[in-house]
């Protein structure tokens, strides 16, 4: 069973030996990185998007650690967006994007194959392209020929998991300029304050019992991990919090949103990770008589993780409430994470970031490097 070693989540130095790329250092850097990526999106003339002009439709090609952009453009833009916003993970280009339409590929490095294969059709096509990447990469050069916009990532993260804010950031003024969601740059500068806020209460110096970020890990350490959204907007963060939990800390997650996933989640409850075992009697966890060398070791229990939204109505509210009454009775850990309150993208950034952390110590707490996976390594020597 995982088991997470607190006494090595309150060692700083254990902690930055073992995160050989500075993870947590560059999950603190998630306000900077808005700061700097208004900056660069101003200096790349991000007002030129589509002429100036609302295109007809908007895609956003973005995958892997960058798929959030996606996601939360989608989230924002739904509720009264003049023209259609819709996402797309890999090629083909739909059939009907043409000259009228916008398409922003978003990759870290430049070279995602998919992301790197749309801008180029849509550039064939003579679409508006909006990029975000690295300087100097193909997907740079690819914008520079069709005459789109490329916005820099200027800030050095290891990885597109914790380059989310400078990627996302143009998208959102792109987005506001455009009139398809209303993120102004007032309400960007507070996201930035509010990362930074995250960041000082995530510290790896503040002890595991205040930490938040920590006492999630530990909570999570020895769970069969569940996020669940009690709706639209902390769905988007628990799907984040899954990918980080399995792509992070290596620990297989899934994730839903209410009301969709109440009785997906509540039928596990029933199953050999909640209260009930395969054979129907008791988990050996509950078994004071237990002996763990001659039953085996004690089977993990479901670990339910709920991003709550302050922002929900009363009805959805007490949906998630019946959900968490029901998982605490079962005999799941249960944890709840409330979002800050401001506008939806400041309420969203809070749980992201809380949960970024979280899942960087759950990985660190088990021994692991937050950015070096051999299999990950494999995988792509293999695959070329």
């Amino acid at each position: 069973m995982p088991w997470v070693d607190e006494n090595r989540l309150d060692d700083a130095d254990a902690l930055r030996t073992l995160d050989s790329r500075d993870s947590l250092r560059s999950l603190a850097s998630a306000g900077a990185q808005v700061r700097r990526a208004l900056v660069s999106a101003q200096e790349a003339g991000i007002e030129r998007v589509s002429g100036g002009e609302r295109p007809r439709s908007v895609l956003v090609a973005a995958l892997g650690g960058s798929s959030l952009v996606c996601d939360v453009l989608d989230l924002l833009a739904e509720p009264g967006s003049p023209v259609p916003v819709l996402t797309r993970r890999d090629a083909p280009l739909p059939g009907w994007v043409g000259p009228l339409d916008l398409v922003i590929a978003v990759s870290q490095s430049g070279r995602a194959a998919g992301p790197l294969a749309l801008a180029a059709e849509a550039a064939r096509r003579g679409a508006s392209l909006l990029t975000v990447g690295a300087a100097d990469s193909p997907l740079a050069d690819v914008s520079a020929r069709a005459r789109g916009v490329h916005v820099d990532v200027a800030l050095p993260t290891p990885s597109s998991r914790t380059a989310l804010w400078g990627m996302l950031t143009p998208v959102l003024i792109a987005a506001d300029a455009m009139g398809l969601a209303h993120v102004p740059t007032a309400t960007l500068e507070r996201v930035a304050d509010l990362l930074d806020q995250v960041a000082e209460e995530c510290r790896p110096s503040s002890d595991a019992f205040v930490n938040p970020a920590k006492v999630i890990a530990v909570g999570l350490g020895e769970t069969v991990p569940v996020v669940l959204g009690d709706g639209p907007l902390t769905g988007v963060a628990a799907c984040r919090a899954a990918s980080m939990l399995s792509r992070t800390a290596r620990v297989p997650a899934t994730h839903g949103a209410l009301p969709d996933a109440a009785s997906q989640v509540v039928a596990t409850l029933d199953g050999p990770f909640g209260s009930g075992t395969p054979s129907g009697g008791t988990r050996q966890g509950d078994d004071i008589f237990a002996d763990p060398f001659l039953d085996g070791p004690a089977a993990p229990r479901l670990g339910l993780l709920v991003l709550r939204d302050p922002g929900l109505d009363p009805a959805a509210a007490g949906l998630a409430d019946a959900v968490v009454a029901s998982a605490r009775e079962a005999g799941a850990v249960v944890q709840e994470c409330a979002a800050r309150p401001g506008e939806p993208i400041e309420r969203l950034a809070s749980l992201v970031a809380l949960t970024d952390f979280a899942a960087t110590y759950l990985a660190l707490g088990l021994g692991l490097d937050p950015s070096v996976s051999r299999h990950v390594r494999e995988l792509r020597d293999r695959t070329g």
